[in-house]
């Protein structure tokens, strides 16, 4: 798919934060996946069906609509995207350090930057000429280790913020570190939600009862099968849910157990298999897909560096019944290949009209998943 450039002004950020030129390219997966025979790689259940919505996004990750149908799209190279309803590509912004994470709000898109969250006002005004941004006051550690950050608004207009463990495992005294902030919309009144999070990089609000549900990376160098990547629920504000002490329900960490604090660990609702790197969920609550599927979690599985087989690179589904878990299992799959990795689903989003967005910021794209009542059926689950 041709990518369309403004010929108009596009703001290349100069802050502080930004990184010099000769360092964008580390910021950047030197990868690129081959071209996917979408339709025959990748495998779903029966009735629906994949194809690439958009290309050319130089390492996608974060998704995120606005009213209007514009796909905002974050990367790790530095640039923030709009996917427009006709499919043309913008690149809205350029220059900043691993925005990753994005969300539209109250007619602005808010865009994360490592140390701190930075606002373009009034975006769909002209996108071909965005805004200057607005740095909100809002101070956040610098660094690179776990230092991206998904961003999201809930359903209390709070603007929520992960501030990821600067390492495998250790312990800080800032307590930030391996947590969850929650913000005013300006980038006031930063409170901890929640403690003992390694690496949430995907979070959502259960539709009935508003709570926080989120992914979590488990450590490594503990082996192919320990511990579990995570998915939690919050209660409320106050919670701790393990790190660096316990992982998953029941892993010790051999050096910080015995160091643990007198306090009391929230336990994951579902330990996830090991290393399948848990990033982008989201709840569907649209109609579209069968009943089965409503209600549930689709979780981005970006898939495992440092296992001796590789798991993940694929798309599973979580049923509930309510907020209990009844199953969880493979959604779509086919971006591994034997051992050749073809494609790393980074972030899941469903659309206005239902369907499921999937990044991949190896490939650098986006698709779409369509459910077709009587298509063929693309293979089993």
């Amino acid at each position: 798919m041709k990518k369309y450039r403004s010929k108009k002004f596009l703001p290349v950020f100069h802050l502080p934060v930004f990184l010099p030129a000769a360092f964008l390219l580390l910021t950047a997966s030197p990868l690129r996946a081959p071209a996917l025979d979408i339709s025959s790689a990748i495998r779903l259940p029966p009735g629906f069906e994949i194809e690439v919505y958009a290309s050319n996004l130089d390492t996608a990750r974060g998704l995120a609509f606005a009213p209007d149908g514009t796909l905002f799209v974050g990367s790790k190279s530095g640039s923030v995207y709009a996917v427009l309803p006709d499919r043309r590509v913008l690149e809205v912004a350029r220059g900043l350090t691993m925005p990753v994470g994005l969300d539209f709000h109250a007619g602005s898109l808010y865009v994360s930057a490592v140390d701190r969250i930075v606002r373009l006002d009034n975006i769909l005004a002209d996108l071909e000429a965005p805004p200057r941004p607005v740095v909100l006051p809002l101070q956040l550690p610098g660094d690179r280790h776990h230092g991206w950050k998904f961003i999201k608004f809930g359903p209390d207009g709070r603007l929520y913020v992960p501030v990821g463990a600067p390492c495998n495992v250790c312990s800080r005294s800032d307590p930030r570190y391996a947590s969850i902030l929650r913000v005013s919309p300006d980038g006031g009144k930063a409170e901890i939600y929640a403690s003992g999070v390694r690496n949430t990089v995907g979070f959502d609000w259960h539709p009935q009862t508003g709570r926080l549900w989120f992914t979590d990376n488990g450590r490594d160098r503990m082996g192919d099968d320990l511990p579990p990547d995570e998915l939690n629920r919050a209660e409320g504000p106050g919670g701790h849910f393990g790190f660096p002490y316990l992982h998953g329900r029941s892993v010790e960490d051999p050096e910080y157990w015995p160091q643990r604090p007198p306090l009391s660990f929230t336990p994951p609702l579902l330990e996830l298999p090991a290393h399948v790197a848990a990033l982008g969920m989201r709840f569907y609550t649209h109609s579209s897909f069968p009943p089965e599927y409503r209600g549930g979690i689709f979780i981005a599985e970006h898939g495992s560096w440092n296992r001796s087989e590789k798991i993940g690179y694929r798309v599973s589904f979580v049923e509930l019944s309510g907020e209990e878990v009844l199953s969880y299992r493979i959604f779509a799959s086919g971006w591994l290949q034997g051992s050749q990795v073809l494609g790393r689903p980074a972030d899941v989003e469903v659309g206005p009209g239902g369907d499921l967005y999937v990044s991949d910021d190896l490939a650098g794209a986006v698709y779409r998943i369509r459910y077709l009542p009587g298509g063929a059926a693309d293979g089993d689950g």
